[in-house]
């Protein structure tokens, strides 16, 4: 089966959708300890969030990365999600929605979210020929994540860590194994053409 170029593949249940950040001990620990995100996580920064497993442990280096080394899977609201979609900007200039880069800038500027479609990562990190997404939070958006969408917070670090111990030895197949399992995510189109998934 052909994947599309721009799709979202993500765990998710019928009201819920998990996506993936990394932090320093000091930020994860006092968020699985709030059951929330607190100080030292900073509102005022953008955040990253990430539905695709793989394409995370591409980013942290599978949770050895200074700065990375706690991974946490952030269950939030799908209509949380999907608002942040639907109010989200790409983050390169694109013809087809903008008449001129100068309309795109002025709204990269004014958008609380960004979206980043970049190449989908194997088992082994290495680049494949569909896209997988990037979202970028700010201002608005996360404090609506922060205060409103996050339903539950998990350290999924110690399966970072096995996933790439497996790769290290040889077992493929058992590495995979323990891969969380993303389905095609089934977007709103209104959402989908924001994102340039349709």
């Amino acid at each position: 089966m052909t994947v599309p170029r721009h799709q979202i593949r993500a765990a998710f249940t019928a009201d819920t959708v998990t996506v993936y950040q990394a932090y320093p001990p000091e930020i994860a620990g006092a968020a699985l300890a709030a059951g929330r995100f607190v100080p030292p996580f900073k509102r005022e920064r953008m955040t990253w969030i990430k539905p695709s497993f793989r394409w995370m442990m591409y980013r942290c280096g599978w949770a050895l990365k200074p700065g990375q080394e706690r991974v946490l899977a952030v269950e939030i609201s799908r209509a949380g999600f999907e608002w942040a979609l639907g109010h989200a900007c790409l983050s390169a200039h694109d013809p087809r929605r903008h008449p001129d880069s100068d309309a795109w800038r002025r709204q990269l500027r004014t958008s609380p979210v960004r979206v980043q479609w970049d190449p989908e990562r194997s088992l082994r990190l290495a680049p494949l020929p569909y896209r997988s997404v990037q979202v970028g939070l700010s201002g608005e958006a996360v404090h609506r994540y922060v205060d409103e969408w996050l339903v539950g917070l998990t350290d999924v670090t110690a399966l970072a860590r096995s996933v790439h111990e497996r790769l290290t030895e040889g077992d493929e197949p058992g590495a995979a194994a323990l891969l969380p399992v993303e389905l095609p995510y089934p977007l709103p189109p209104e959402v989908a053409r924001v994102i340039d998934a349709d």
